[in-house]
């Protein structure tokens, strides 16, 4: 028995590049995997108070069904583009079944 995919409907165009953990000789981030798809994307807003001024930081999650970098143990940085506006990956998230496998994949950008 399978189990079912949380993250069914997915129609936003989004070009990922994710990062990998290791960097090139020369100290720079090493791509790990770059992908054009589809995703259900869920924009929220956050609001920051600072010494100068009152922030509001836009960001959204990115969801996909299944594990779209394989490849990779770790999805922690990297860069989105959606809606023609590129957006930096700061967290990730493969949300696994009791089994293991790999039932939908969360980008966090800002």
């Amino acid at each position: 028995m399978g189990y079912p995919s949380l993250v069914r409907i997915c129609k936003t165009p989004i070009s990922v590049t994710l990062f990998s953990e290791d960097i090139t000789e020369d100290g720079d981030v090493q791509i790990g995997a770059e992908l054009d798809t589809l995703c259900n994307f869920q924009s929220g807003g956050k609001t920051y108070d600072t010494k100068e001024k009152h922030e509001v930081r836009l960001a959204g999650r990115a969801y996909f069904p299944g594990d779209i970098a394989p490849e990779l143990a770790e999805l922690s940085s990297g860069e989105a583009v959606i809606f023609g506006v590129t957006r930096r990956i700061i967290s990730g998230e493969k949300a696994r079944n009791p089994d293991g496998t790999v039932n939908y994949t969360r980008l966090d950008l800002v």
